[in-house]
């Protein structure tokens, strides 16, 4: 699978209260790895990269709710991975009220981010160019993250569905917006792994998902 100039390897585990994806991606030359949203089982993720010998560079989340940031703390501890997120969603990693864990009586507290992201910024693993996509619209620092003729979506866009904007910073004008203008944009047949469920295209969604009628 291609991303960027190296053949990007892609391990999907659905981890968590939620079953939230996460992805280990890799460069299969270099054995570098990158984890995006490792929300949850840390120690199995941790076992998928280690027994495949990678080194585990960046730990990258989409957004800052729990469900997708449970990890981060275990993840970095045991790797010293550094961890990238949208500079206006970082306040989640540390604020249990602002990563929702907090509405579901448990308090999810997890380190800084060592870098604040913005769109147009690319995160390197390996070979590997990662490029970052503001989609705000779920929450407001939500980002999807484009390697070749791959991108993943975060809780922005699904397979049938879109993400939810009741939640603080959510707003269903930006989450529309971000689909159109960021990703509807996109060549059909991008592949788009998303936050949760299966993975899908954009030219699937194009024509079969209800919620995007009229923004085509």
């Amino acid at each position: 699978m291609q991303g960027g100039k190296a053949q990007m390897q892609i391990i999907t585990k659905p981890v968590g209260l939620l079953a939230a994806n996460s992805y280990i991606i890799y460069d299969q030359a270099k054995r570098h790895a990158g984890v995006i949203d490792p929300g949850g089982n840390g120690e199995d993720i941790l076992n998928e990269i280690t027994s495949r010998n990678l080194e585990l560079k960046y730990i990258l989340l989409t957004h800052g709710h729990f469900d997708h940031i449970d990890a981060v703390g275990w993840l970095k501890d045991k790797t010293g991975a550094q961890v990238a997120i949208h500079k206006d969603d970082a306040p989640c990693l540390v604020d249990s009220s602002k990563n929702l864990s907090l509405s579901l009586g448990r308090e999810s507290i997890q380190p800084q981010a060592d870098l604040l992201l913005n769109h147009g910024d690319s995160i390197i693993i390996g070979d590997i160019e990662l490029k970052v996509i503001h989609t705000p619209g779920h929450s407001l620092g939500s980002i999807s993250l484009m390697a070749g003729n791959v991108i993943f979506t975060g809780d922005t866009l699904f397979k049938g569905s879109i993400g939810r904007t009741d939640f603080l910073g959510g707003s269903m004008d930006q989450l529309l917006s971000s689909i159109k203008n960021r990703l509807l944009t996109l060549d059909d047949n991008t592949l788009v792994y998303p936050g949760h469920g299966p993975k899908t295209t954009i030219g699937y969604e194009k024509a079969t998902n209800p919620f995007l009628e009229g923004l085509i």
